[in-house]
């Protein structure tokens, strides 16, 4: 089983023989061709490049056209590495990396952006609890003491504080694959993935 770029789509869900619902992210993975295969001797380390999703021309600058033109790929939206492990499969530029890779029933773990929240407070972020809202209490909503005045006179790195919450990179394992649609390029996978409609993922074994 390789490793693939892909598109997540929406959720959806279906209905098991015994009846349970079962939840299901659809991911639009693929086709990825390789666009380039770096080795130790040459690069200092090894890896294959994956590219995804078909790109106007003008919004590809030269340098990396030429590059793609090199393996016979037209302009892509995205390059990713990986190293030789993840996709467990020798390949060569210009050899394509599809849905066909991923066999229904085994696990993989997914990458992706999660959803920006902006801003927010304790609260929301890290789970606090709030202040009493009677007797003339005034902390309510506030975070509390983020460390002593005298000694060490400092606020410690990692105090859980405000601040911008998501849109980072994470990665949700343990997830299954149900069923594949190699026609369409599709991957439905049991369980939801991280970031929202639209966003790129990417899909490895676990």
């Amino acid at each position: 089983m390789a490793a693939i770029i892909g598109r997540k789509l929406g959720m959806t869900q279906i209905f098991a023989e015994d009846g349970v619902r079962v939840p299901l992210t659809v991911i639009e993975a693929g086709p990825c061709p390789v666009t380039q295969v770096k080795t130790a001797e040459r690069d200092g380390y090894e890896a294959v490049q994956l590219g995804f999703g078909a790109s106007k021309p003008k919004h590809v600058n030269q340098p990396e056209r030429g590059h793609l033109k090199r393996s016979g790929a037209g302009p892509l939206r995205h390059l990713r590495e990986f190293s030789p492990e993840e996709l467990g499969v020798e390949l060569a530029e210009g050899d394509l990396v599809t849905v066909e890779h991923f066999v229904p029933g085994s696990y993989v773990k997914v990458t992706g952006t999660s959803k920006g929240k902006g801003y927010q407070g304790t609260i929301k972020r890290h789970n606090f609890k709030r202040g009493p809202k009677s007797h003339g209490s005034h902390n309510i909503r506030q975070p509390g003491s983020i460390g002593a005045a005298a000694y060490p006179a400092r606020v410690f790195k990692g105090i859980k504080m405000s601040g911008h919450m998501g849109a980072r990179q994470v990665t949700q394992r343990g997830l299954q694959i149900v069923d594949r649609d190699v026609e369409r390029n599709l991957l439905l996978v049991r369980g939801a993935v991280p970031g929202g409609v639209n966003g790129i993922v990417i899909v490895r074994p676990d």
